[in-house]
This record gives structure tokens, sequence and C-alpha cells, in this order.
């Protein structure tokens, strides 16, 4: 519930903290005294509109701060956790507007934004006023609505649920549809590159390798020159050795060292002949010519040009090829398991969403006949409240479920039904508001209804039965009703007035009236006017009276 509402340097308020209670709360007060600058206030608090044109002249900065008594289940608080945001049974609501027009938002003195704070201000507070009546007015909330008073939210969640699943399985089917199109416009491509591919069969490393042998053939023959002019010398060498070594051994073993050096430089070239035999060998028996090699690169680069890769990834991008080739002969399968798993998808939407239709007609029925029984004591008698659950063809169907839910009034007994912005006057919509709200009392999460004027233009009985509708709304949740009707103001458990004074600094302050003789004169001043006689002192004493009894 709102406990407090602290106000300062909005118009004519200078500063005042009005401490609210639980049940019915009624503040009264001439007109232009500024009720509607308290709503104002509160409104502004509660994340709306700002206005450079609420700042006190003269003043800087107009600030508000609304203070909230919540249970700890109250579902604002998983809300802020969610945001990051400390929460705990008290939330306090800052928001503040600088002359220029610059506002801040806060919560529990935590830097937020309007929008933020807007809709954490809606989950705590309602307003409804004679030409305000938010929700009834806008089609679009009425399903949330009906679904709030007759609905399992474990059946709702289950429709989004259902149809999430379902055209998830739809655009991936219709993904899949898309590839295999396109992929059988490539597919001829795909099929001449594998072949192309294939006849080439390129080898990862082989370009490398066929550079190395390219550059080696490129200087075959002054390779093999130097290789025989080597193998020449070395031999000659051999030749010499073998002189010397046979020298040598004429000197018996004194010689013995001396020839095992010149048997161990022989093994060496010996080592050395055999390389030079190799590397001969494979200059004089290339596996290519020259112009073979620089063919095979050319069809190499080309293939890799065509492909966007290097010549190294050719063998892979041959598999992949060859992968979405294969893939184009499997599609039409996967498509068919797509396509029955669509299939049992939409159905299982279809069984889902039938079960909210029938729990939103079955709640439509009830309402209609319990909102009929609060209008006649409101005086319309001849009004009739109506919830149209209207089928919707397949391609409107979503995740809310198949139909659409719209109220519609008629406020003539042969008229039809129809929009209530389009039938119903401002009265009239706050009191089929007020007869809503009372059948619907423990529907939604605001623990606040505020009611401006939804008394207006009716009196006697009418605003009597308007009073005890607010006070009945009141055994269930905190209302808080700004109101002219002294049938009205009697039902309240509490009473303000909002009062004006002041000649050359004019100001709006609240007074809260404790007792019951304070009551009776500000409800006899309703009665009457500015002159309070004994006849309205007792007219409100009886109306008071009737509130006790």
């Amino acid at each position: 519930m709102l406990a407090s509402l602290t106000i300062k340097n909005v118009v004519l308020i200078d500063q005042l903290t009005i401490d609210f209670e639980r049940g019915l709360c009624a503040l009264t007060g001439e007109t232009g005294a500024g009720k509607s600058i308290l709503l104002d206030s509160l409104g502004l608090a509660l994340g709306g509109r700002s206005d450079s044109a609420l700042v006190r002249k003269g003043e800087e900065q107009a600030s508000v701060i609304a203070t909230f008594s919540i249970s700890e289940k109250h579902e604002v608080l998983g809300f802020l956790k969610e945001q990051d945001l400390e929460g705990d049974t008290e939330l306090i609501l800052r928001r503040s507007i600088s002359a220029d027009g610059r506002s801040k938002a806060f919560i529990n003195d935590q830097p937020v934004s309007v929008g933020l704070l807007k809709d954490v201000g809606d989950m705590l507070v309602e307003i409804h006023g004679q030409f305000d009546t938010q929700s009834l007015l806008n089609p679009k909330t009425h399903r949330g609505m009906l679904d709030d008073y007759g609905v399992d939210a474990k059946d709702k969640s289950g429709v989004v649920n259902a149809w999430t699943n379902w055209h998830a399985l739809e655009r991936k089917r219709e993904d899949a549809l898309s590839n295999l199109q396109q992929a059988r416009e490539e597919e001829a491509f795909l099929r001449t590159s594998l072949e192309d591919l294939d006849q080439l069969e390129p080898k990862e490393g082989e370009e490398e390798k066929l550079s190395t042998l390219r550059e080696r053939l490129m200087k075959r023959e002054q390779y093999l020159d130097a290789l025989n002019t080597a193998r020449t010398a070395i031999e000659e060498a051999e030749g010499a050795m073998g002189q010397g070594w046979r020298a040598l051994e004429r000197l018996g073993d004194e010689a013995t060292e001396m020839n095992a050096g010149l048997d161990r430089a022989s093994a060496e070239l010996q080592e050395v002949l055999s390389g030079i035999a190799s590397f001969s060998s494979d200059l004089e028996d290339s596996e290519y010519s020259l112009s073979e090699i620089d063919d095979r690169l050319f069809a190499l680069k080309a293939q890799a040009r065509k492909h966007g890769c290097t010549i190294d990834q050719l063998q892979a991008k041959r598999h992949d090829l060859a992968g979405r080739i294969t893939m184009i002969q499997l599609q039409d399968d996967i498509i068919e398991e797509l396509t029955h798993e669509v299939v049992k998808a939409k159905a299982a939407y279809v069984t889902q969403a039938q079960k909210v239709t029938t729990a939103r007609k079955n709640a439509a029925v009830k309402l209609n006949k319990l909102v009929a029984k609060e209008l006649p004591p409101l005086k319309m008698d001849k009004a009739r409240f109506e919830v149209s659950v209207e089928g919707l063809e397949e391609e409107e169907w979503g995740p809310h479920g198949m139909e659409r839910v719209q109220f519609l009034v008629a406020t003539n007994p042969n008229s039809a039904a129809g929009p209530l912005n389009k039938i119903a006057s401002g009265g009239e919509m706050a009191r089929f508001m007020l007869a809503l709200k009372v059948v619907m009392a423990e529907v939604g999460v605001a623990g606040t209804l505020v009611f401006d004027e939804v008394d207006s233009g009716i009196g006697g009985a009418t605003a009597d039965a308007v009073g005890e509708r607010l006070a009945r709304l009141a055994d269930s949740r905190q209302i808080l009703v700004v109101t002219h009707s002294p049938q009205v103001a009697a039902r309240a458990a509490y009473h303000w007035i909002v009062a004006k004074g002041g000649k050359k600094d004019v100001r709006t302050d609240v007074i809260a009236l404790p007792d019951m003789d304070k009551r009776r004169e500000e409800i006899a001043r309703m009665l009457s006017g500015a002159t309070i006689t004994e006849e309205a002192r007792a007219a409100a004493n009886k109306l008071l009276e009737g509130r006790a009894a």
C-alpha cells in the first residue's frame, strides 16, 4: 500500500507529507483547492510524464517521494532483482524535476530510468479517473484483464511455449527449404567443381614440393655440371689417397694411425660420392619435366582462385563439395521430417490454446453476470456489459491464443453493444470500471487503487452505491478516492481535506480529519456549500451513522 507521500515545491504545494492508511481513504475539498496537484504529484513519483510547469514559481527544483509498504511476496521485488536493484518491504520511489525541465528518478535512492520507475509504479498503483479509465478503454488490455480473472497462468504460459516451439520449427523448415532451393540451383556447379578436383587430385604440401623441384629443374644443367666436376675431383683424390696409403704401408706399424686416418677420409668421400649420385639421379630421372610442373602449378592455382582458398586447402574443399552434394540428396528426407514435426507442434499449440479459449469463454460468461449485478445500483440498470471472445483466422493466431477479447457495452436496452469509448460517457466509463474492479477485487498486483471523481454527475442513492462498492473494494486493497460526493466521503475509513489558503503566497495544504466531529463538518459543507446549516449537519450525521451501520 501507499504509506506516505511527500511533496516539495510542486505548483501550490510548498512542502507537505501525507501518511496514508489501509482501507478506503477519501480526499475532499472545494473545486480548485489542489486535489489534482496531489494526483499529478503521485503520478510523477510513479514514473508519469514530467513538466517544468509543475515546479513551484521561484524554486529551482520540485520533488515527490512515494513510500510503499509491501509484502515479502510481492512480485515487484522479483522484478527489481531481475534489474539488479535492491528491494525490501519498504519501497521508496523518488522523482525530481528542475526548473529547466530535467528529471531524475530513484528507487530506494538508486538512480533508475524513468521507464523503469514507471514499470515499478504500474505494479504498485492503478489510477482511474473519470476520463482516464486506462485499461478499460484500451482493447489491447482486455484479454489480459479477462485472463487475470479466469485463466490459469500455467495454461497461458503453455500457449506461449507451444507457439514458440511451433514457429521455431516452422522457421527451421523454411530455412531448410530455402537452403535446398539454393543448393539445387548450385548443384550443377558443385558436381562440375567436384569432377575437376577429382581429376586434378590435389595433395596437401604439393605446391611447396613442386616449387622446390621446379627451381632445381631450372638449374639442372648447372647442377649436373657441378656434380660431375665434384665427382671427378673426388675420384682423383681417392686415387691419390690410394697411392699414399700404399706408400705408408711400407712403414709397417709406424704408419698404422696414419693409414686409419686415410681409411676414414676414404669412407667420408664415398658418402659424398653416394649423395652426388643420388642428387644426379633425381635431376636426370625427374617424374615431371619443367613444362609439366608449370602446367600442374597453373591448374592448382586456377582451382584455388575459383574456390577462394589456398592450394593446400583444395583437398578439404573437395570433401566439402562432396558433403554438400550428399546433403542435397538427403535434404528431402530432412524436410519431410521437419514438416512432420511442424504438424505435431501446431497440433500441440491448438490443443493448448483451446484450453485457454474454453477458460476465457467460461470467465466471460461469469464476468458478464457479475458485472450485470453491479450496474443497477450504480444507476446503470439499462446498461449492458459484454465480454466478446471472438475467434481469429489462423494467420492472426499468436502466442496469446486464437481469439480476440474485447469489452463491449450498451447503455440502452435495444442498442447493440459497442466499444466503451464510442458508447459510454466519462461518468459511465468510470462506473463500468468500478463495477469491474469490484467483481475482480482479487485480480492484479497493484495494492493501491486511486479513483478520481468516479462519482461525478451522480448523487443520492447512486452515489451511496458507489461509496458502498469502493468500501467493499477496500476490504482487499488500499483505495484512495478523490470525491465531491458526501455519500462517498462518508463511507471512507480515513478522510483528508485539500484546502488552499493565503492571499499573496497561495498554498495548498492537506488536513487530516481524525475524529467524527471534523468529518461531520466537512461532509455537511459538501452537502450545503459555504454556509453549513443544522440540517446539513444532521444529514451528515445520518450518512456517517449509515457508514457505521
